[in-house]
């Protein structure tokens, strides 16, 4: 199964955009769940995306306030609302899985934002939802809590362009590969240095998806490029060009290339 993120740039209805999606070749999405940046009709995302022939591989929670998660404040007990609120919605709406950003290593956990993130873990665990939580600039944060928390429910999200980026001699997959419930795949490419179409970049692609075979995950490959430096593609093309990258990938992970 081959899946990308919905939300890849290019200004387009939705409709038009699952359809895009579809007409490439990609099986799934993964669905970006907020109003930021402009996507107010999200909440009819599932719905359009299945009307297209999509399956909705999982959500991606707000980052707006990451970093309140462990705050005592108002701020702290919005975010962990609305942390329960994605949960309760991948429930409404058929969703598997949620993946969530942990606050940055700048901001240190500590036992208010472990017990919030039990409380995440207990609804998860109510309604048979699947929490991920990304790694971004933030292992000592996503460490600690995997660590502690010990749920079916409370996994991981491999981003490897963020790996490479932040962590590059860090064996993530090593350490964490048997959590793995999600992937963002994207290169370090261009002017934002992540978000490439993978082999545009500097990461050792075959490793990679050797290292994720060799895991527990047996999920799709999903796509998380943006157009940022592919502004001479139409959508189309870019969405074409993605897929082709992903069967690359998929060949890559099942030992066929």
């Amino acid at each position: 199964m081959i899946t990308i993120y919905d939300w890849f740039g290019y200004e387009l209805p939705i409709k038009e955009r699952y359809q895009l999606i579809k007409e490439a070749g990609f099986d799934g999405v993964l669905l970006w769940w907020s109003e930021d940046f402009n996507r107010n009709d999200y909440r009819n995302g599932p719905q359009i995306a299945r009307e297209a022939g999509l399956f909705i591989e999982n959500i991606h929670a707000p980052i707006k306030n990451q970093h309140s998660l462990w705050l005592d404040n108002l701020d702290g007990e919005a975010i962990t609302d609305c942390y329960l609120q994605c949960v309760a919605d991948c429930a409404e709406f058929e969703i598997p899985t949620m993946v969530v950003h942990l606050p940055k290593e700048d901001n240190p956990y500590n036992a208010l934002g472990l017990d919030r993130i039990k409380r995440i873990t207990e609804k998860a665990e109510q309604l048979g939802v699947n929490v991920a939580l990304e790694n971004l600039r933030n292992l000592t944060n996503l460490a600690y809590v995997l660590e502690q928390v010990d749920s079916l429910c409370i996994g991981f999200c491999y981003d490897c362009g963020h790996h490479y980026r932040y962590y590059p001699g860090v064996d993530l997959l090593s350490m964490y590969g048997s959590r793995v419930m999600a992937l963002h795949l994207h290169d370090n490419n261009g002017s934002h240095a992540q978000h490439g179409l993978p082999f545009d970049g500097t990461i050792d692609w075959s490793t990679t998806m050797k290292k994720i075979a060799e895991t527990d995950y047996s999920g799709a490959t999903a796509i998380e490029a943006m157009n940022w430096d592919y502004e001479d593609l139409s959508a189309k093309e870019f969405l074409h060009k993605a897929f082709e990258r992903a069967k690359r990938l998929e060949a890559l992970r099942n030992g066929t290339q």
